[in-house]
Protein backbone atom coordinates (compact mmCIF):
# COMPACT_ATOMS: atom_id res chain seq x y z
CA UNK A 1 0.00 0.00 0.00
CA UNK A 2 1.10 3.51 -0.74
CA UNK A 3 1.70 5.70 2.28
CA UNK A 4 -0.17 9.02 2.12
CA UNK A 5 1.79 12.10 3.06
CA UNK A 6 0.13 14.72 5.26
CA UNK A 7 -0.92 17.81 3.33
CA UNK A 8 1.02 20.88 4.43
CA UNK A 9 -0.58 24.13 3.32
CA UNK A 10 -0.10 27.44 5.12
CA UNK A 11 -2.37 30.21 3.79
CA UNK A 12 -2.18 33.96 4.39
CA UNK A 13 -5.91 34.59 4.85
CA UNK A 14 -5.29 38.20 5.81
CA UNK A 15 -3.95 38.87 2.29
CA UNK A 16 -7.22 37.94 0.58
CA UNK A 17 -9.07 40.30 2.92
CA UNK A 18 -6.73 43.27 2.49
CA UNK A 19 -5.93 42.91 -1.24
CA UNK A 20 -7.49 42.05 -4.58
CA UNK A 21 -5.36 39.13 -5.77
CA UNK A 22 -4.94 39.47 -9.54
CA UNK A 23 -2.34 36.99 -10.80
CA UNK A 24 -0.82 34.01 -9.00
CA UNK A 25 2.71 32.67 -9.52
CA UNK A 26 4.22 29.53 -8.03
CA UNK A 27 7.80 30.04 -6.87
CA UNK A 28 10.39 27.81 -5.29
CA UNK A 29 12.15 29.02 -2.13
CA UNK A 30 15.84 28.85 -1.30
CA UNK A 31 15.87 27.18 2.13
CA UNK A 32 18.35 25.56 4.50
CA UNK A 33 17.83 22.06 5.93
CA UNK A 34 16.29 23.00 9.24
CA UNK A 35 13.80 25.35 7.53
CA UNK A 36 12.28 22.64 5.33
CA UNK A 37 12.00 20.35 8.36
CA UNK A 38 10.08 23.05 10.24
CA UNK A 39 7.79 23.66 7.26
CA UNK A 40 7.01 19.94 7.06
CA UNK A 41 5.94 20.13 10.70
CA UNK A 42 3.64 23.09 9.82
CA UNK A 43 5.63 25.61 11.89
CA UNK A 44 5.50 28.58 9.51
CA UNK A 45 3.49 31.80 9.24
CA UNK A 46 2.92 34.21 6.33
CA UNK A 47 0.94 36.97 8.09
CA UNK A 48 3.60 39.73 8.12
CA UNK A 49 5.52 38.57 5.05
CA UNK A 50 6.09 40.71 1.97
CA UNK A 51 8.07 40.46 -1.28
CA UNK A 52 10.57 42.90 -2.73
CA UNK A 53 13.03 43.10 -5.63
CA UNK A 54 16.78 43.44 -5.11
CA UNK A 55 19.17 43.30 -8.08
CA UNK A 56 16.52 41.78 -10.38
CA UNK A 57 15.80 38.97 -7.91
CA UNK A 58 12.68 38.48 -5.82
CA UNK A 59 12.95 37.97 -2.06
CA UNK A 60 10.38 37.30 0.64
CA UNK A 61 11.03 39.01 3.95
CA UNK A 62 9.56 38.53 7.41
CA UNK A 63 8.14 35.08 6.64
CA UNK A 64 8.27 33.23 9.95
CA UNK A 65 9.65 29.69 10.00
CA UNK A 66 10.08 28.38 13.53
CA UNK A 67 13.42 26.99 14.63
CA UNK A 68 13.66 23.23 14.30
CA UNK A 69 13.64 21.91 17.84
CA UNK A 70 15.82 18.84 17.17
CA UNK A 71 18.60 20.90 15.64
CA UNK A 72 21.63 21.76 17.68
CA UNK A 73 23.53 25.00 17.44
CA UNK A 74 23.25 25.11 13.61
CA UNK A 75 19.67 26.36 13.52
CA UNK A 76 18.33 28.99 11.10
CA UNK A 77 17.23 32.57 11.69
CA UNK A 78 13.42 32.66 11.94
CA UNK A 79 12.66 35.78 9.83
CA UNK A 80 15.60 36.00 7.43
CA UNK A 81 15.09 37.14 3.80
CA UNK A 82 14.65 34.14 1.48
CA UNK A 83 15.21 34.17 -2.27
CA UNK A 84 12.30 33.12 -4.48
CA UNK A 85 13.09 31.02 -7.53
CA UNK A 86 11.19 32.07 -10.65
CA UNK A 87 11.95 32.10 -14.36
CA UNK A 88 13.52 35.29 -15.75
CA UNK A 89 10.47 36.03 -17.89
CA UNK A 90 8.19 35.75 -14.85
CA UNK A 91 10.49 38.02 -12.84
CA UNK A 92 10.39 40.66 -15.59
CA UNK A 93 6.57 40.51 -15.73
CA UNK A 94 6.34 40.86 -11.95
CA UNK A 95 8.80 43.74 -11.84
CA UNK A 96 6.87 45.58 -14.54
CA UNK A 97 3.56 45.12 -12.70
CA UNK A 98 5.01 46.26 -9.37
CA UNK A 99 6.12 49.54 -10.94
CA UNK A 100 2.45 50.28 -11.71
CA UNK A 101 0.70 52.43 -9.14
CA UNK A 102 -0.93 50.49 -6.33
CA UNK A 103 0.40 47.03 -7.22
CA UNK A 104 2.44 44.88 -4.87
CA UNK A 105 3.54 41.26 -4.53
CA UNK A 106 2.02 39.35 -1.62
CA UNK A 107 2.98 35.83 -0.49
CA UNK A 108 -0.32 33.98 -0.34
CA UNK A 109 0.23 30.24 0.19
CA UNK A 110 3.12 28.02 1.31
CA UNK A 111 2.84 24.33 0.49
CA UNK A 112 4.82 21.17 -0.17
CA UNK A 113 4.61 20.15 -3.84
CA UNK A 114 4.19 16.67 -5.29
CA UNK A 115 7.93 16.01 -5.30
CA UNK A 116 8.35 17.09 -1.66
CA UNK A 117 9.68 20.55 -2.48
CA UNK A 118 8.44 23.66 -0.66
CA UNK A 119 6.68 26.17 -2.93
CA UNK A 120 5.38 29.66 -2.25
CA UNK A 121 2.42 31.01 -4.20
CA UNK A 122 2.77 34.77 -4.65
CA UNK A 123 0.12 37.09 -6.05
CA UNK A 124 0.19 40.45 -7.76
CA UNK A 125 -2.20 42.40 -5.57
CA UNK A 126 -3.93 45.76 -5.35
CA UNK A 127 -4.99 47.19 -1.98
CA UNK A 128 -8.65 47.25 -0.99
CA UNK A 129 -10.38 50.32 0.33
CA UNK A 130 -12.52 50.12 3.48
CA UNK A 131 -15.78 49.85 1.51
CA UNK A 132 -14.34 46.92 -0.47
CA UNK A 133 -13.56 45.17 2.80
CA UNK A 134 -17.14 45.73 3.97
CA UNK A 135 -18.39 44.13 0.75
CA UNK A 136 -16.22 41.06 1.29
CA UNK A 137 -17.44 40.75 4.91
CA UNK A 138 -21.04 40.95 3.67
CA UNK A 139 -20.41 38.25 1.04
CA UNK A 140 -18.79 36.00 3.65
CA UNK A 141 -21.75 36.44 6.03
CA UNK A 142 -24.26 35.70 3.25
CA UNK A 143 -22.36 32.55 2.27
CA UNK A 144 -22.24 31.38 5.89
CA UNK A 145 -26.01 31.99 6.24
CA UNK A 146 -26.74 30.00 3.06
CA UNK A 147 -24.59 27.11 4.32
CA UNK A 148 -26.49 27.12 7.60
CA UNK A 149 -29.85 27.02 5.82
CA UNK A 150 -28.75 24.16 3.60
CA UNK A 151 -27.63 22.09 6.59
CA UNK A 152 -30.97 22.33 8.41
Amino acid sequence: MKEEKPVIEIVNRKASFQYFLDEMYEAGIQLVGTEIKSIRRGAANLNDAYCYFERNELYVKSMYIAEYKYSGWRNHETRRPRKLLLKKSELKKLEKKVKEKGATIVPYRLFIGERGIAKLEVAVARGKKSFDKRDSIKEKDQKREMDRRLRY
